[in-house]
């Protein structure tokens, strides 16, 4: 298999492929499936988040596991392709044990494994991406969009929006230029709702994959002349849509990209012409914190790093993924200290994910003080607490340039509610009864 990589803690003094020397005795281990796409047309985003994962389950590994646990961790490589996805789900779901849940990296694989995740009762967990309504755990019970949606994204960038324009949207237009595919459509929903209350005209915009022809969508860009720009893209659509915009004086601070679209590789190249180009950002992965310097001393400078140099610490693909990461190893410590076991079930994890309590205090032991904030989820609330920022490209990197924003719940609790009573009845689900559950 293309670019898998393994740790695996084995006996007698036997150095692994990554550099880690094994202990005398064989260790107890926690398997963890990761699905990345090295390849394919999200290729460029793909990597640095995969690494930023693998530097994580290192990182951990390194300080001796979770409660001395080590993590063996095995990829299987997608390239963003739905049925490569729910191969490598079904064929590592059952693996060493079991899969203690997965991040599928996908809003298109998401959909596809969520129908099958009940049945095989395995956590579903999906930080910034997958299924906007999977927030109600009464219906999801077993997806965790932890830490922010597609709605959570778009409403704060029309809050931000909303800031510059002293307040009102109203005779407005808002383009939104999306992958089309269910990932770029998941901001719709939200987009239509705020249009109808903010009195803007919505411009919907598709791109057919994998976005590197987009002339005739930025020509219309340039007859219709809207106010702003939302960008839903990732991987190769993101710096095409960037020059297209420079091409036709499509002034880049009125582009909004989705956090998808707003990593340092989307416009390093394209350098002072990308100025001005925003991104939001999930809780604030913008920011670099002691958990980077503590990757660099005890992987990079070592020579155990996942990427080829240390320069990858601090963008933002490479800060999510040790995001999802460190979300997914606090979800298995909480099962394990629940539980009274060193190696977790998949429904002891979905339990460690539906009662995730990260302190100020436990963020800071972590290093991402600064980058995530304290949330706590419930049986009723799969996501947390939804905070985001915004970041602009100022010619080198990028830098945060707004206040905290949250969802309006006004608007996204209505919609969360109505989309998975919809679902719930499709699928002939039983929403639960949180009173009832422990």
């Amino acid at each position: 298999m293309q670019w898998r990589h393994r740790i695996i803690a084995a006996a007698a003094t036997v150095v692994c492929a990554h550099g880690f020397l094994a202990t005398s005795v064989v260790a107890q281990e926690q398997y963890i499936p990761a699905l990345v796409y090295r390849t394919g047309q999200f290729a460029p985003l793909g990597v640095p988040w995969a690494d930023g994962k693998l530097d994580y389950y290192k990182l951990v590994n390194a300080r001796g596991g979770i409660n001395g646990v080590q993590i063996r961790y095995e990829e299987c490589e997608t390239a963003y392709d739905t049925a490569r996805g729910v191969e490598c789900y079904e064929r590592l779901k059952d693996q060493h044990g079991g899969a203690p849940g997965f991040d599928t990296q996908s809003t298109g694989i998401t959909f596809a494994v969520s129908d099958r995740a009940p049945g095989d009762k395995m956590p579903v967990f999906t930080p910034g991406y997958g299924l906007s309504q999977s927030v109600d755990g009464r219906v999801y019970e077993w997806n965790f969009p932890l830490l922010g949606t597609y709605w959570t994204a778009a409403d704060a960038m029309i809050q931000d929006i909303l800031k510059k324009e002293g307040g009102s949207l109203q005779g407005k237009k808002i383009a939104l230029v999306y992958h089309d595919s269910p990932y770029g459509k998941e901001p719709i929903p939200l987009l239509q709702a705020r249009a109808k209350k903010e009195g803007f005209e919505l411009i919907l915009l598709p791109v057919t994959a994998p976005g590197v022809e987009q002339k005739s969508t930025w020509l219309q860009i340039r007859q219709r002349r809207p106010d702003y720009t939302l960008l839903w893209s990732a991987g190769v659509m993101t710096p095409t849509a960037v020059r297209e915009a420079q091409a036709t004086g499509y002034a880049r601070d009125r582009i909004y990209a989705i956090w998808w679209g707003g990593s340092d590789h989307d416009v390093r190249e394209i350098g002072q012409g990308a100025k001005g180009y925003n991104t939001v950002t999930l809780h604030n992965t913008a920011a670099r914190g002691p958990v980077h310097d503590a990757i660099k001393a005890e992987l990079y400078d070592k020579g155990q790093g996942s990427a080829a140099s240390a320069d990858i610490l601090g963008q933002l693909a490479h800060t999510r993924g040790m995001v999802i990461a460190m979300l997914q190893v606090e979800a298995i410590r909480t099962a394990q200290e629940k539980f009274g076991t060193k190696t977790v079930t998949p429904e002891q994890v979905r339990w460690g994910f539906e009662n995730l309590d990260l302190t100020q205090e436990r963020i800071q032991e972590l290093g991402f003080d600064g980058i995530v904030r304290p949330f706590k989820t419930s049986c009723e609330n799969h996501l947390g607490e939804d905070w985001a920022r915004i970041a602009q490209w100022d010619g080198s990197k990028f830098e945060v340039v707004s206040d905290w924003y949250q969802a309006d719940q006004s608007i996204v609790g209505p919609l969360v509610k109505e989309y998975a009573e919809r679902d719930a009845k499709a699928k002939n689900i039983t929403p639960r009864d949180c009173s009832a559950v422990e």
